[in-house]
């Protein structure tokens, strides 16, 4: 009897040790932001993936490799990510002669933006009302981006040759088709 006594002693302490530790990292972490909202449509970038947002060295926080995700964009690398927080899954983004590219686990390869962020009479961009809280929202889940990157990489090595018959042959020759090994991994994406 004087043993187990003793051992509820012994971790009383330690329990609440825990709960010490756990109260001083959970506001630490639900300050944390997970996204950064881009011009000129407020798709979601983010911000938990250093390739994708590496260290601002004046800041010390992640900083998007884009500012904004227009036709235009280059990316920097690929394939890069953005989200419509009311859509399940984000879109994975990557570079074509003839401007930026999404993929669509169900629509395959198409040119940025999808059409749900373009007003269909104007042609101008929608620009998504975030909830006060989208910085906070959570990380893509692992599963998705195991589950997706590797397939959005071969779906876009298929398709990019596609692009090329959009442009004159002198400039299709001279392009330089991406390879598997120039594409992030979903490991390297996490």
């Amino acid at each position: 009897m004087n043993k187990k006594g003793n051992v509820k002693w012994r971790i009383v302490p330690l329990l609440v040790l825990s709960l010490i530790g756990i109260s001083t990292i959970r506001p630490i972490t639900a300050k944390a932001q997970n996204w950064a909202a881009l011009p000129p449509y407020n798709t979601l970038w983010p911000l938990w993936s250093p390739p994708l947002s590496p260290i601002n060295t004046a800041s010390g926080l992640p900083a998007p490799v884009v500012s904004s995700l227009t036709p235009r964009t280059v990316l920097p690398v690929q394939p890069g990510l953005t989200w419509h927080p009311s859509l399940r899954s984000p879109w994975l983004l990557y570079n074509t002669p003839v401007g930026l590219a999404y993929y669509d686990p169900i629509a395959g390869i198409n040119l940025w933006p999808p059409k749900i962020l373009t007003n269909l009479i104007t042609g101008s961009p929608i620009t998504i009302t975030l909830p006060a809280n989208y910085s906070a929202l959570l990380p893509t889940s692992a599963w998705w981006i195991l589950s997706n990157v590797t397939p959005a990489n071969w779906s876009y090595l298929v398709a990019y040759p596609g692009y090329l018959i959009a442009l004159p042959a002198t400039t299709a020759t001279t392009l330089i088709q991406p390879t598997l090994n120039s594409l992030l991994t979903a490991v390297a994406l996490l």
